[in-house]
């Protein structure tokens, strides 16, 4: 468990404590389009994914999904089982074949009673979830659908971004439709306003591939600036 060591939750703890968790971790495959879990599943494990790409989305009364995050390696998801939640308030499914550690809520829970400091990190983690879900809704319940595309991209650029010859290339199968859930909007608006700025030299779009060519000019966009 080499990727062991690089999960945020444990960081700072003393060699003991890694060593119980270590030792009470278990290895969870999933099939490329199964869940890990399904939203309203009871909340009785956290998950750390090692290999692979896990989507996290949600249903809505209405019956539309709406992505919230897309995880890579090395990444928590399920944090909320920490809490006093009972259920998921999210699914996860892989979008390929993956892999993730995973420990029981109670098994956790016996290991923080002697640990503050993985309380704390279990603390920060889930406060750091709850703030950027906030500042989503604000942005999806108070900004123009533009501003929305713009932040995105921007976003996933900077954690998932790569050098090319024609800009950063955000390096990971991203669809219109993954972006059209993920800023709460249609694909054709979607569409539409990623050939418009195409058009710009903003950005070049193809199937499952987006690659920003003048980060500037979407950050103008994502912070309603003016152009000079």
């Amino acid at each position: 468990m080499d990727e062991f060591h690089s999960i945020p939750l444990f960081h700072g703890l003393n060699a003991s404590a890694l060593t119980v968790l270590q030792q009470i971790a278990r290895e969870k495959k999933v099939s490329e389009g199964a869940f890990f879990f399904m939203q309203g599943d009871t909340a009785d494990r956290i998950f750390a994914l090692t290999v692979g790409r896990v989507r996290l989305s949600q249903s809505t009364m209405e019956g539309q999904q709406v992505l919230l995050r897309l995880i890579m390696p090395v990444t928590l998801f399920g944090v909320l089982a920490l809490s006093e939640g009972e259920v998921y308030p999210v699914s996860a499914e892989a979008l390929e074949d993956s892999l993730a550690l995973t420990w029981i809520k109670a098994d956790l829970m016996g290991v923080i009673k002697d640990s503050p400091q993985l309380a704390l990190n279990a603390l920060k983690i889930m406060s750091g979830h709850v703030q950027e879900f906030q500042e989503r809704y604000l942005q999806l319940a108070t900004e123009r659908v533009e501003r929305r595309l713009a932040r995105s991209l921007l976003r996933l650029a900077s954690q998932f971004g790569r050098k090319v010859e024609d800009g950063v290339l955000i390096d990971l199968p991203l669809t219109r439709q993954d972006l059209a859930e993920m800023n709460g909007t249609t694909l054709f608006t979607v569409s539409r306003t990623l050939s418009r700025w195409e058009t710009q030299g903003l950005v070049l779009s193809g199937r499952e591939r987006v690659v920003i060519c003048f980060p500037h000019g979407l950050v103008r966009i994502a912070e309603d600036l003016n152009p000079d």
